[in-house]
């Protein structure tokens, strides 16, 4: 083990692993090896972790379930802080939830209609942890997860925790003040609706799963949806994916990455795909859509740099 690694190893034993495959982690399945990752399983860890990073100098990098993470085929050296299954502890009191960031998405949508508390069934299919969908105010439908949140609390980078009010997450489409203010998100307060019946909110998750089968590939490695929907461009010319589909892109390939031909903003990697090849395809969409449409559209996938910066593309 490296110093960095030992050390990390003493604040959190036994959740330290080194030389990992990031296309094991990847849900592209895409990417080098990371030197280290750690993973805290509690609060008090993470804030031990990120203390020891910032006084030693260390930069490092935050995942959680990785679906909207695209990896160098590099690798990672800086080290990797993953909150997941081992920081995922949920409650419910009355009416509200507290999840901590490795939540599973969709474990906290089912037990949310368990408990017969409506406001989740949009997150029912997303494949994701609540730190990484609060960070990215994500959802479905044109919907986000901060409209169901009271209080986040998050670890800044000496180590201190805070926490924030729904207005000081800055939440708007697919945006929140965590993709800049550099605090990681680390337990989350979600206020749900108690009008509905089980069945009622069962039923429209079902509804919500069967349409998302439908439409969006399952099998193969991919990311999710790509670009984000911009509202003026959807009112003008549609979703992305059908944008997409009109400029002729479905089925397009570039080395491994291509196009699904079920949904357009989706990119598949059929095996072999590397960071350059989606990058690649990427860059060809957004440069054509920009050429026919007028419009730049955002992507909601972010690049991890071999030094641990992640980047918009």
């Amino acid at each position: 083990m490296s110093s960095v690694a030992l050390d990390l190893e003493r604040l959190v034993p036994g959740g330290v692993e080194t030389d990992v495959s990031l296309q094991r982690i990847s849900r592209w399945r895409i990417g080098g090896s990371a030197d280290v990752v750690v993973r805290p399983r509690n609060v008090d860890e993470l804030a031990a972790v990120r203390c020891w990073l910032h006084e030693s100098g260390q930069r490092s990098v935050v995942i959680a379930g990785t679906s909207n993470l695209l990896f160098s085929d590099s690798g990672i050296r800086a080290p990797v802080i993953q909150l997941g299954s081992s920081f995922s502890s949920v409650r419910v009191d009355e009416t509200s939830i507290d999840a901590e960031a490795g939540a599973w998405v969709p474990g906290v949508a089912r037990l949310s209609m368990a408990h017969g508390l409506s406001g989740l069934e949009h997150t029912c299919g997303i494949p994701g942890t609540i730190g990484g969908l609060v960070c990215m105010n994500g959802g479905s439908m044109r919907r986000g997860i901060g409209e169901v949140i009271t209080r986040v609390q998050a670890v800044a980078s000496d180590g201190s925790i805070v926490s924030l009010t729904k207005d000081e997450c800055s939440f708007a489409y697919r945006r929140s003040a965590f993709q800049s203010n550099g605090l990681i998100v680390s337990n989350v307060k979600l206020q749900l609706d108690a009008s509905l019946d089980r069945a009622t909110i069962r039923r429209e998750m079902l509804r919500i799963l069967r349409d998302r089968r439908r439409k969006f590939p399952q099998k193969l490695p991919n990311c999710g949806s790509v670009f984000v929907s911009d509202p003026s461009m959807y009112e003008q010319y549609g979703p992305p994916g059908k944008v997409i589909e009109r400029a002729g892109f479905k089925g397009t390939s570039v080395g491994g990455a291509y196009v699904s031909p079920d949904h357009a903003n989706f990119i598949i990697n059929r095996g072999d795909a590397t960071s350059e090849d989606v990058l690649s395809l990427i860059r060809m969409i957004k440069s054509a859509v920009a050429s026919e449409t007028g419009y730049s559209m955002a992507v909601e996938a972010r690049y991890v740099t071999n030094d641990g910066l992640i980047q918009e593309i």
